[in-house]
């Protein structure tokens, strides 16, 4: 493990080093308006999971933004904008796919690693996307409002989400922390979608899709989101509340699910997230965070959380996650360093299991 945290640090460091010079906009403008801009980030993390029986240490990439590059272009078009995003993963070891039993190649890339590719015209009626990318309730479950998302927000399974939980006995149970923590929300499908102009901070999106990158896969996606946006006297609002449907082979799965966040001009800031899956369980999710400026490099943030699920997978199940978070802006070089703990627990009706305490230290470098 020592050996491990050497080289994640001097990968973090090596991070730092070439930040600098690197961190020049990579962007080109045309005569007309219109520009072409790359971009990326290197998500770099380390992680140690205590399931209550072993210990397993790895080098991965932070699942909850992880490691990619990508291009955007944007052009004025007919008194709107038109603009084309293409993004992709690079398929490095990802956080929420290591396990006791699996440990993925470094580097393992496949086309489910594409994010987007996607077209989009926006003018005062409102923006059209078609293509792969983010369905209408994307983000909509895990508002928030503060830099401490790599550790502390709603995508529990991000941080070690597939280590299963032991039992007593010390037997791998088959059960992952994922698949009883989920916040529900909306992802990346290849959909059409639309979003209305905002109206005093509302908005309103619908899409349709369908996984068009998973092999041997037809599930067809629907969505609806309600969203939220304001400031008042430097008090920030965020939310909004979301409905989404997967059709399997005419088996459909609905979730219902939304989220608020605030943040206040002194630097606290709160969160608060709640689903349900129809006749399949539900969680509430509080988070409670401070930021401030306490040295000239950059933004500090501290945060705690608390996932609260119930009957997911089994009638009674109960599962819990409690985690705190710091984070610390370099702003000279575009990264983020960060150090996360986490604590999983879970209870079925006559089953006792061992909780799974997780760390992950990693930096983020964008450019």
């Amino acid at each position: 493990m020592t050996q491990t945290l050497k080289r994640t640090s001097a990968a973090a460091l090596l991070v730092a080093g070439i930040a600098a010079p690197a961190a020049a906009e990579l962007k080109w403008d045309n005569a007309s308006g219109g520009y072409v801009r790359l971009y990326g980030q290197f998500s770099p993390a380390f992680q140690s999971v205590d399931d209550g029986v072993q210990t397993t240490d790895n080098l991965v990439d932070n699942a909850h933004s992880n490691t990619r590059v990508g291009m955007w272009v944007r052009q004025p078009m007919s008194g709107g904008e038109f603009s084309f995003n293409l993004e992709t993963a690079l398929g490095l070891r990802s956080s929420g796919g290591v396990s006791q039993t699996t440990t993925p190649k470094g580097i393992d890339w496949d086309r489910t690693d594409i994010r987007k590719i996607d077209f989009a015209y926006k003018a005062d009626w409102g923006t059209v996307y078609l293509g792969q990318g983010s369905m209408a309730t994307d983000g909509v479950a895990d508002k928030s409002l503060n830099n401490n998302a790599m550790t502390t927000y709603n995508g529990v399974g991000d941080f070690a989400g597939s280590f299963q939980f032991r039992t007593a006995g010390g037997a791998l149970s088959g059960v992952s922390i994922s698949s009883v923590t989920p916040s529900l929300d909306g992802g990346r499908q290849g959909r059409i979608r639309y979003d209305s102009p905002s109206f005093n901070g509302f908005q309103i999106a619908l899409s349709a899709g369908q996984d068009v990158l998973t092999p041997n896969n037809n599930d067809k996606y629907y969505d609806v989101a309600l969203k939220y946006v304001r400031e008042f006297g430097g008090t920030k609002v965020a939310g909004g509340i979301g409905f989404s449907r997967r059709d399997r082979n005419g088996v459909d799965r609905d979730d219902t699910f939304g989220s608020l966040a605030v943040k206040l001009q002194n630097g606290l800031n709160f969160a608060f997230s709640a689903g349900s899956r129809k006749n399949s369980g539900d969680y509430t999710y509080l988070l409670a965070g401070y930021e401030a400026d306490w040295w000239q490099g950059g933004t500090t943030s501290i945060a705690v959380d608390y996932y609260d699920g119930s009957d997911f997978g089994l009638a009674g199940r109960k599962s819990k996650s409690m985690g705190v978070g710091l984070n610390q802006n370099i702003d000279s070089i575009s990264t983020q360093v960060y150090l996360g703990y986490r604590k999983h627990e879970l209870s079925d009706p006559g089953v006792a299991y061992q909780d799974v305490n997780a760390v992950l230290f990693g930096a983020r470098w964008r450019f």
